[in-house]
């Protein structure tokens, strides 16, 4: 994002901090996603005039046991909000050791961010979850509430984008082509150039979850910081097995 946007971002998120109560800290929240969603779709409308200013590329992300496959699920879906395309590498018996995002820059650059983020608010909840029933796998059921966090989130993303396209194209001129039929055409740029990059990809195989965190994880999900930017480098990933 741009320097004047992220600082922006981070003051509203600072606030969501220091609130008073929780609709307060909800609402700054809400709005630090709000222009993270806008921001994306002005990367856009510039890079449609623009063309070699935001580079079709692929980022490969490491990702660090435990619960890899639950990691790289919540990576690939915020990718997929922000309009890229992803592939697992060595997927295998619940695990995955990395994942190449494919897509513009500025949505590559927003993916990682945003995932870096999520996966420390994942990680300091998840150390702390114990199954309701003493019966059930403790790993089984955070592996349920992680990826029930990641669908939450994703949807979250997803409507944000949409909102933020609608205001685009209610302001945008008559003249030339409209705001959905420039971000049509530049995910069917990227479409184009990952199949080209990885034409006999695989399908990767559905994954099966036994643990009954799914719910747990959507609510926590739905209360996910979406913007945060202040977070270490290396977020570590230590949870309990």
């Amino acid at each position: 994002m741009g320097a004047d946007k992220l600082d922006t971002v981070r003051k509203l998120l600072a606030k969501a901090e220091r609130a008073a109560t929780a609709e307060e800290a909800r609402a700054y929240t809400a709005k630090a996603v709000e222009l993270m969603a806008r921001h994306g779709i002005d990367e856009a409308l510039l890079g449609s005039a623009r063309p070699g200013d935001d580079e079709i590329g692929a980022t490969r992300v490491a990702v660090d046991d435990p619960y890899s496959a639950g990691k790289a699920r919540l990576l690939g879906w915020v990718g997929s909000a922000f309009g890229c395309r992803c592939v697992l590498h060595g997927a295998g018996g619940g695990k995955v050791t990395a994942v190449t995002l494919f897509g513009h820059a500025s949505d590559r650059a927003r993916t990682e961010l945003l995932h870096t983020s999520l996966l420390l608010q994942a990680t300091s909840q998840l150390v702390r979850l114990r199954p309701p029933d003493a019966r059930e796998s403790v790993a089984a059921y955070r592996r349920s509430w992680l990826h029930g966090f990641a669908v939450e989130v994703h949807r979250r993303l997803t409507e944000a984008h949409e909102r933020a396209e609608a205001d685009a194209g209610a302001g945008w001129p008559v003249d030339g082509p409209s705001v959905a039929l420039v971000l049509a055409d530049r995910r069917e740029r990227v479409e184009r150039a990952w199949a080209e990059a990885f034409p006999d990809l695989g399908r990767a195989r559905r994954s099966v979850l036994s643990g009954s965190g799914y719910g747990a994880g959507a609510r926590a999900g739905s209360r996910a910081d979406l913007g945060r930017t202040a977070v270490p480098r290396s977020p570590a990933a230590a949870l309990g097995g």
